[in-house]
């Protein structure tokens, strides 16, 4: 699997007056009205806003030469994760926690954040969003290991069905050392052990 090192916004498929149209028509068929001030303008900017949620930002994967053979794990901790979950299209949030045994190469800190943010964008699951990421940076890095910790939680769970408010889903995926190696692996997920847990 080979990693693309550039990612570009897709978002030449978008037509946001259709989107707009489309969330009048959804929000009339719901019984709502848009004869106030603070109404009129919802279906345009509901629209936009998931336009926004469903749209990565571009950008450049930075890495360089590990000149200094540098071979302990590079952890981002608390990355923040906004995403939409596929089977309802509410709002999941919540962190990501990133980490990697550098091999050749090392990666720019801020391209962790964005890695995740490529994937966040768009109709996910929790589950395939962690592995989709952990993949990615083991393709684009050749790294001796990756880990990806995500704690969420997801509106679909919360404001509806069972409405376990406060309840929050962790998923992860360990590849190579960081599977393998049990010192290795305690290492990471101490580094990554969520807060409310640790007080």
């Amino acid at each position: 699997m080979t990693a693309p090192l550039r990612v570009v916004r897709e978002d030449a498929d978008r037509d946001l007056e259709a989107a707009e149209s489309a969330a009048r028509q959804f929000l009339q068929a719901l019984g709502l009205r848009f004869d106030t001030e603070s109404l009129r303008d919802t279906p345009r900017r509901m629209a936009k806003a998931y336009a926004e949620l469903l749209t990565p930002r571009a950008f450049d994967l930075t890495t360089f030469p590990n000149d200094e053979g540098y071979d302990e794990l590079v952890l981002a901790r608390d990355i923040p994760i906004k995403s939409v979950c596929e089977h309802h299209l509410l709002p999941f949030v919540g962190v990501a926690h990133v980490g990697y045994l550098p091999s050749e190469r090392i990666l720019g800190l801020s391209k962790m954040a964005r890695v995740v943010e490529l994937f966040a964008h768009g109709p996910q699951v929790q589950e395939r969003l962690t592995k989709q990421i952990a993949d990615w940076l083991s393709a684009a890095l050749s790294p001796k290991g990756v880990g990806v910790v995500i704690e969420a939680e997801h509106l679909c769970m919360t404001l509806r069905g069972v409405q376990a408010v406060g309840a929050k889903t962790i998923t992860s995926t360990l590849l190579g050392t960081l599977r393998e190696d049990t010192r290795s692996r305690a290492e990471f997920l101490s580094l990554t052990a969520t807060r409310s847990a640790a007080q």
